[in-house]
């Protein structure tokens, strides 16, 4: 991923958590990115729920009872987690339906009013710097898509604060590995509608895995930086999913890179890479990998 010239008024792409109008685009569509944004592998949802604590189901304090009535009756362990920039609460339902309990952090209140209508039950809206947990504890923080939208350092820091000890925090990545056609009419569009934007030198790259590199580094850098942590890892998923030129278009318009344009400029874009879905039979099959950074809170 090429990295964009250092500019007082506009961060570069390695420090997005200072580029707020970006960060909080987002919920100008938020039907349409609750729609068309690709759901995590399970792969990666039941690894982190099956590497947790765990808290009472019920949440109840004991009663006293004889041991074996106890043991038959003993509420079972779930996962409590914390969604960290939950969104419209994909990655939150995703975890409700593995059986953990979640709460959401969001600082835009569409998103977060969506989510609730899907179905989150506590979605507090703050940005996860500023976000006050009243005491409450975590056996999981994750964050899908929204990690480098946080100080990095300031949000591990954080997460440290709320995690119960052996707790994991984990902030993931799905990557996109566009066709060579769909990539190079995305790129010549964008560059032609909005030459000075702090995206466009971005937008001529190739997503891969390599170009999260940067933001996997920085999430990894923060961790070291925040303590309180055991060594930060890597993990990887592989996995495809179709698409078909209407499915992609109406994605399109969720990513960072599109949501500010004016609705000319924007249809400008999907035009020319709807055409070029159109060449290669209307619809193509997307190569994702899911990158997640993750580290356990240290004991105390």
């Amino acid at each position: 991923m090429p990295t964009l010239p250092q500019e007082p008024s506009r961060p570069s792409e390695h420090e997005p958590h200072q580029y707020r109008q970006a960060a909080e685009s987002f919920g100008s569509d938020a039907e349409r990115y609750d729609r068309a944004r690709p759901r995590y592998p399970e792969a990666l949802v039941e690894r982190i729920a099956a590497a947790g604590p765990g808290v009472d189901a019920l949440d109840a304090p004991e009663t006293p009872t004889s041991s074996a009535s106890s043991a038959s009756s003993a509420s079972p362990a779930v996962l409590d987690i914390l969604d960290v920039g939950c969104g419209t609460g994909i990655v939150a339902r995703q975890f409700q339906a593995a059986g953990c309990k979640v709460t959401g952090v969001e600082p835009d209140a569409r998103m977060a009013g969506l989510a609730r209508r899907l179905g989150l039950d506590v979605v507090d809206v703050a940005t996860f710097e500023a976000w006050d947990p009243a005491g409450r504890r975590f056996d999981a923080v994750v964050a899908g898509q929204a990690w480098h939208w946080i100080d990095p350092v300031a949000g591990a820091a954080k997460a440290a604060q709320v995690l119960r000890p052996g707790g994991r925090l984990a902030a993931f990545w799905n990557v996109p590995r566009l066709p060579p056609e769909v990539a190079e009419a995305f790129a010549t569009a964008y560059q032609r509608v909005a030459p000075d934007s702090p995206f466009a030198l971005q937008a001529t790259a190739k997503a891969a895995p390599d170009g999260y590199q940067a933001l996997s580094a920085k999430a990894a850098d923060g961790i070291r930086e925040a303590g309180g942590f055991g060594a930060p890892e890597q993990w990887r998923f592989d996995w495809e999913w179709s698409y078909t030129r209407d499915a992609w278009l109406d994605q399109m318009p969720t990513q960072g890179a599109l949501t500010r344009l004016p609705p000319d400029k924007l249809t400008e874009v999907l035009e020319h890479v709807g055409a070029a879905i159109d060449a290669m039979g209307g619809g193509f099959t997307m190569p994702y990998v899911t990158v997640a950074v993750t580290a356990t809170r240290a004991e105390p």
